[in-house]
Parts: structure tokens; sequence; C-alpha cells
């Protein structure tokens, strides 16, 4: 039984979570044992109480990193979605991972002004007006993935559309073997 891990990186409002978890559905339906991590519910769980510094964003993609490994290495398939902005950090996820199982990046590259429209839960409004300091995009950078297995253009597609191209690559590259 061979894990996998899908890393789906990019600003917050990009559609991270909203793909991976189209993408789940059908690995799951394909009869892949399906794991989440999303950023959002790892900060609640288990990367409660860290701040949004460097040290501290490091630190939570090295958590994500980590347990996303150790589920691999027992076989699941799992889908991270985690705004991960540092490129250095997303290397050091990718090598604890691939010891175990294979790793496919995933760019969700949706543009500032897009995620901005997005922004259901007004993120980007507090950021610009001070209110969330160290906001990635806006007063931090987000260091583009340079070379991804997948760069999502997200713009103009809907969900279920950049679902299908995230699955289309995955049977490319034949990852998914349940």
């Amino acid at each position: 039984m061979t894990g996998l891990v899908i890393w789906f990186t990019g600003l917050s409002g990009a559609g991270k979570s909203t793909v991976a978890e189209i993408v789940g559905r059908e690995l799951d339906a394909r009869g892949a044992a399906v794991e989440y991590l999303d950023g959002d519910v790892v900060r609640t769980h288990l990367s409660k109480g860290l701040g949004f510094s460097r040290e501290d964003r490091d630190t939570n993609i090295e958590r994500i990193g980590w347990v996303a490994s150790r589920l691999a290495r027992h076989g699941a398939t799992v889908l991270v979605s985690a705004i991960s902005p540092y490129a250095a950090t997303r290397a050091k996820a990718r090598a604890m991972v691939e010891e175990h199982a294979a790793f496919v990046e995933v760019h969700v590259a949706t543009s500032l002004e897009e995620c901005e429209r997005r922004d259901v839960k007004g993120l980007y409004e507090q950021a610009r007006n001070g209110e969330l300091p160290e906001f990635t995009g806006v007063h931090d950078p987000y260091e583009e993935p340079e070379a991804p297995e997948l760069r999502l253009e997200t713009e103009g597609r809907t969900p279920e559309e950049s679902a299908a191209a995230v699955l289309a690559k995955l049977d490319e590259l034949q990852a998914v073997r349940a």
C-alpha cells in the first residue's frame, strides 16, 4: 500500500480547501484512504498557540509535513491545504514525506486581487486596515513554488473544473493507487 501527499499551497482564499475536498471525495470513491490536513483546522488542534511570525509559520508547516508523512507512510492519501508561504519550509515538508511516500505539490495560483474578491472571512480587509499584521500577501511574502507538479489557475474555472485538473495530473503521474 503506497501513500501519497497532495500539498495544496497558495494565498488565503485561493481555493485550496475547496478543491482539496472535491479531489478527496473522488479519491475516496476510487478506494483511497483519504485524510485531510487543512491549515485552519490544524491551527485549532495541532498548532494552537502559534502566531504568525516566520518562525511560528515554519513550525506549523513542519508539523503538518511530519503528520502527513506519518499518515502517508501507512498508506493514506493525505490532502494538505495550507498557505505554506515559504519555499524552504515547503521543501522540508516534501523531504519528510518523500522518505515514505510520493509528494505532489499543487500551487493554487490565484491572484491576490481574486483572493481579496473571494474573501468571505474579511481577512484581507482586516489586514489592509492594520488589524491583522503579518498577513500573507499583504504584509508578509508568499514565495510561489518554482516547480510544482501542477500550477492550478483557478480564475475562470469552477472548483469542479479545478479539481478535474488535479485529478488529471494525478492520473498522468500515476500517483494514486488504491
